[in-house]
């Protein structure tokens, strides 16, 4: 599937009228780099003398992060804790021009924060030389817990008068306690009634019934999971449990990412449509599915088809994973890799 220039222009220009509100679980991801030159004395571990710190909106935020990046009109809609991550979170996220009005902060729960250590190391290959980063550990603060019940009501309560002032919804499930079978239902119902798009990047490990919703998007291995079948690679396989999906759910868009294989865009009534990776180098995929669930729904708003929709999030996530670390893209940059891979002027 080629589009052309005039085609392509006309739905990236469409991106920034466009308002899309994310639901789900918010992170805080913060990454230290540093130089390990000695084991512990106390301990058979490494020492890392730490150089540079950094942190970035991880979950739910790194697709309204991908939103905003694209140039969409972003909201966001969680829960975080009284404490400092939370609160760290929230000022990237204004720094970023995206909506948190729609987020609470509450003492009975922490903001789920996520800390890497990473070892740099530098290495001479054809007498130049090269820097290489290896994450060492990683620590969770975080709970799994359901919401309480005074933040789930004013959540739903937001909500309620919210979906009218968005384009599409997406819900960005990480499986940390904030979405459950009520909230998808109300807002899958209030969005549907509305005319809206509401797009589910899902969780095996929540299990609901996402029927209603206008897409849903699980990775190779989250699709098998959910349709009850082994772990394949081949074609037929991911194809099957795209069937048992859409059998399960009553969903228009499936989309299945496949890593290094690209993706797969199942729609009723229509023949499977696969688009390989458009992927030239592979630094880090983490965050590649928040890319591709943010386009394919950003797209569709924008007045793209299904195909179109896939392609420009296929081309999205070539350009992110890319990048080293949880990364997004602009609108110049997805279309430099539609010119790129394209040919397109």
């Amino acid at each position: 599937m080629h589009f052309t220039s005039a085609r392509l222009a006309e739905i990236l220009g469409a991106f920034s009228r466009i308002k899309i509100l994310v639901i789900g679980d918010l992170m805080l991801d913060e990454f230290l780099w540093g130089k390990v030159t000695r084991i512990s004395p106390e301990a058979p571990v490494p020492i890392v003398d730490v150089q540079r710190r950094a942190f970035y909106p991880g979950g739910a935020a790194n697709v309204a992060l991908n939103l905003a990046s694209l140039g969409a009109q972003t909201g966001l809609a969680g829960v975080i804790g009284q404490d400092e991550p939370g609160l760290h979170l929230v000022q990237i996220l204004k720094e970023k021009g995206i909506a948190t009005d729609n987020t609470r902060a509450t003492s009975l729960r922490p903001t789920t924060h996520k800390t890497r250590i990473c070892a740099i190391t530098r290495q001479v290959h054809d007498h130049l030389e090269i820097e290489d980063q290896q994450q060492i550990v990683r620590l969770d603060e975080e709970t799994r817990a359901a919401l309480d019940p005074e933040s789930k009501k004013w959540l739903f309560d937001r909500l309620r008068g919210e979906i009218r002032n968005y384009d599409a919804v997406i819900f960005s499930d990480y499986a940390k306690g904030l979405i459950d079978q009520e909230l998808l239902t109300l807002v899958i119902n209030e969005a549907k009634s509305q005319g809206k798009i509401v797009a589910v990047d899902p969780n095996p490990n929540n299990p609901c019934n996402w029927s209603g919703a206008t897409v849903l998007k699980p990775n190779r291995r989250e699709a098998f999971l959910m349709a009850g079948l082994p772990y394949a690679l081949d074609e037929a396989a991911v194809l099957q449990a795209g069937a048992v999906l859409q059998k399960t759910h009553t969903i228009h868009h499936l989309l299945i990412t496949l890593s290094e294989a690209g993706m797969f865009l199942l729609e009723p009534g229509a023949k499977p449509y696969h688009t390989p990776t458009r992927a030239p180098d592979v630094s880090d995929a983490s965050g590649a599915g928040d890319t591709s669930i943010a386009a394919f729904t950003l797209a569709l708003a924008a007045g793209a088809t299904g195909i179109e929709a896939v392609e420009i999030a296929n081309h999205a996530a070539g350009v992110v994973v890319a990048k080293l670390g949880t990364a997004t893209l602009n609108v110049d940059e997805l279309h430099e890799m539609f010119v790129k891979m394209e040919g397109l002027i």
